[in-house]
């Protein structure tokens, strides 16, 4: 039988699978950021931009799924997060702005701002997104500073559940150092992500062996803080749920959770190696190109693992500083049983959509991007 236990980690674990799946498809960021680093001249700087035009539809569809998400099985988190930290959530969305415009209004004719600007502006979203959406994660394992009283929705004169505790709304995650740490991380992958996706779409030596000198830099800086995301999550405090839904602080909680979910460890260490394959196979062989489809399910699998991690085996996966019993647990913060047990059934038609974008991508991808086939092409 289908308990409401059992829907609520059924949902989570729909979240980890789109948040797994949003941090792989930031290679569009990645290889944005590359645009000047790796790019050297015009026909090189063209070529990453038409190849990252190609799909970054994609990443913005699965940030707004993401959150859409959230709001539907998790709405206190929502309400909470999205209401209170609205200004990391503002200035995320301001930089997917930043690259619409400058996707569609770049080689327009009459653009007074010129080209350039508009991909500093790519480059921008390039660095910014991953870091803000990876330092915006960081605070699931530190918390946050707000607190909910439920009881506050029969105020008429202030019905407000979740209220914030200061000023920063949500700015001062960039205090914590590990917030920070994971935000470089994912925006180090992030570029990784990227130059393994254009060596693989983009038919160019030179461009190509760019490419492979600013993944050894990247990947090398992420394995680097990697190692430090590692070390803190087996030291660190964890907030602890127990079975009267009291959180408490417990020393090497995540850790603990690790060795208690051995598929989720095994599911971080499959993604680990074959995240490392991918990037090792692109730099030690130059005739290989594939390291993306190594990387790809490497990236989703260790991201799942750490939504796992913060949210299963009695953990409070956004967390109060404020006051510890307001922190929000997939108990305490989810929708109806009838609500998730409805989505649970749309959710469903997720395989056939999936199914469905990998055929189009194959269609798009199945030849190499090249200067030829630039100049008689549509360039964004």
């Amino acid at each position: 039988m289908i308990t409401y236990d059992f829907l609520q980690h059924y949902w989570w674990f729909l979240i980890a699978l789109l948040g797994g799946l949003l941090v792989f498809l930031l290679f569009v960021q990645g290889g944005n950021a590359l645009i000047f680093f790796a790019g050297k001249d015009e026909d090189e700087r063209q070529l990453i931009v038409n190849s990252t035009g190609r799909k970054w539809e994609l990443t913005f569809t699965t940030l707004v799924t993401f959150g859409g998400a959230f709001f539907a099985s998790f709405p206190l988190f929502y309400s909470t997060s999205f209401g209170g930290a609205y200004w990391v959530w503002i200035l995320i969305l301001v930089t997917f702005v930043f690259q619409a415009v400058s996707y569609e209004f770049q080689s327009k004719a009459g653009n007074v701002l010129g080209k350039k600007t508009f991909r500093i502006f790519l480059t921008l979203n390039g660095c910014l997104a991953p870091l803000l959406i990876g330092t915006a994660v960081g605070t699931f394992f530190t918390g946050s500073d707000f607190t909910v009283n439920k009881s506050a929705v029969g105020d008429i004169a202030s019905p407000v559940i979740s209220r914030w505790g200061n000023a920063w709304h949500g700015l001062e995650a960039v205090t914590v150092p590990f917030n920070v740490e994971l935000g470089l991380m994912v925006m180090f992958l992030a570029i990784s992500l990227g130059a393994l996706y254009l060596i693989n779409n983009i038919d160019n030596a030179k461009l190509a062996s760019q490419l492979r000198r600013s993944l050894c830099i990247c990947f090398s800086l992420f394995l680097v803080l990697f190692l430090v995301i590692c070390y803190h999550l087996v030291t660190m405090e964890g907030f602890a749920v127990d079975a009267a839904g009291v959180v408490t602080m417990e020393s090497g909680k995540y850790f603990t959770n690790l060795l208690q979910m051995p598929v989720v460890l095994i599911m971080l260490l499959i993604g680990a190696v074959l995240l490392v394959t991918g990037v090792a196979m692109t730099l030690m062989r130059k005739e290989f190109k594939r390291g993306i489809w190594f990387a790809a399910p490497g990236t989703v699998l260790a991201v799942m693992a750490l939504f796992m991690v913060v949210g299963y085996n009695n953990t409070a996966y956004y967390p109060s500083i404020a006051d510890l019993q307001s922190s929000l647990t997939l108990a305490n913060s989810s929708s109806s049983e009838f609500t998730l047990r409805t989505m649970a059934v749309v959710s469903l038609i997720i395989p056939f959509v999936v199914a469905y974008i990998a055929y189009f991508w194959r269609q798009m991808d199945k030849k190499s991007l090249t200067t030829d086939e630039l100049n008689h092409s549509e360039k964004y």
